[in-house]
This record gives C-alpha cells, sequence and structure tokens, in this order.
C-alpha cells in the first residue's frame, strides 16, 4: 500500500481527484495519510476532514525561522508514515533541506507543458495568461518529481490540452484542470504505486 500525504495551500480540486480516483477504484494501493496545509482557511483541509484523512495546518509564520518550519513539515510527514510526498497546489518554496529529507519521493503537478510556463513566479491563472499572452495552440500539464530548483525536476508524465479561440485564463485553466491535471495525477500515483516509476526516475 502506497501511503501519501498531500500538500496543499488552497481549494484543494486535485486533492479532490485522488479522492474521487481511490473512491471510485481507478487509484488503487494507495492511501492519503495526510493532508497538510500552510493556510488554516484552505478548503483543502475541508475537503480532508469530510473524507475521514487526517489534516494539519502548518504556517510558516508560527515558526522562528526556516529550519523549524521545515522541521514541522517532515516531522508531520514521516510521523504520517508517508511514502511519497504529492504537492498539489502547494505554494510554499520547499527548501533544499525538506527536499533532501525526501530525495525522490516528492512530485509536483504543474499547470503547463513544461518546460513552458514554468519556475519561478508562474503558478495558478498566471501560467494561463502568459500561454495566452504567447498565442500558444497547446498547453497542458506536467507531473514531475520536485529537486532543488522550481519546476525543474524530472518529468514522469504530461498531458497536452488544446488552446482554443475565446479562451480566458480562467477558462483556460478550468479546462487544463479537468482534462489534464485531474486525470494525470491519479494516473502517475497509480504507477508509482504499481512499481512502474520510482526514486526519481520515469
Amino acid at each position: 500500500m502506497l501511503k501519501i500525504a498531500v500538500l496543499v495551500s488552497g481549494g484543494g480540486t486535485n486533492l479532490q481527484a485522488i479522492i474521487d480516483a481511490i473512491r471510485e477504484k481507478r487509484l488503487t494501493n494507495t492511501e492519503i495519510v495526510l493532508v497538510l496545509s500552510n493556510k488554516a482557511d484552505a478548503k483543502a483541509l475541508q475537503r480532508a476532514k469530510d473524507n475521514g484523512i487526517d489534516q494539519v495546518c502548518i504556517r510558516k509564520k508560527d515558526y522562528v525561522n526556516q529550519s523549524d518550519y521545515d522541521h514541522a513539515m517532515i516531522d508531520a510527514i514521516q510521523n504520517a508514515g508517508a511514502d511519497l510526498v504529492v504537492l498539489a497546489g502547494f505554494l510554499v518554496v520547499l527548501s533544499s533541506e525538506f527536499v533532501t529529507a525526501f530525495s525522490g519521493r516528492i512530485i509536483n503537478i504543474h499547470p503547463s507543458l513544461i518546460p513552458s510556463f514554468c519556475g519561478d513566479g508562474f503558478y495558478g491563472l498566471k501560467v494561463h495568461e502568459a500561454a495566452l499572452k504567447r498565442g500558444v495552440k497547446v498547453t497542458g500539464a506536467t507531473v514531475h518529481f520536485v529537486d532543488d530548483g522550481t519546476d525543474t525536476g524530472p518529468i514522469i508524465m504530461q498531458k497536452a490540452v488544446d488552446v482554443l479561440d475565446g479562451d480566458t485564463p480562467e477558462i483556460l485553466q478550468r479546462r487544463v484542470m479537468e482534462e489534464a491535471e485531474w486525470k494525470l495525477l491519479p494516473e502517475v500515483i497509480q504507477r508509482i504505486a504499481d512499481g512502474k516509476v520510482s526514486l526519481g526516475k520515469s
């Protein structure tokens, strides 16, 4: 059984996609053992509670320094017994100390086809605004392993989504979520649970 900790900052739609996939048995041999957020009002925490999943809020401002904050998160994840850390809209830059603690065991979903529209400053609607401004005809989502850089770790899987005439950032964001993110993330987790992807290698 693959035990995962899901880290989120907001609404938790990708978390919900994982929960639904497990409930509907599209994602097997996987259990969410912890949902961790840096925001107390994150809807994702309520989603976890509604589904009987342990949840915790760990806010950076409650800690004296980065190292103490890192260790609080590391301890919570390790105490939950998680094998894999899933970043599902977690808008916190992870330190090298955190990444090292779970080396090869952290994945992230990003709403573009990396290396396009990724790195520092590219998150949420900003990604889709940039894609539309550039005039690309295809965008999508990427799941990758996390390293010390921002969106620079090895790519595991990608899924393309067409950009349509009349798209706004909000419309494109929704299509990328529905057609790519919500399908891709459970699929990658299943591959990891099945031993088809492991330790930083796709």
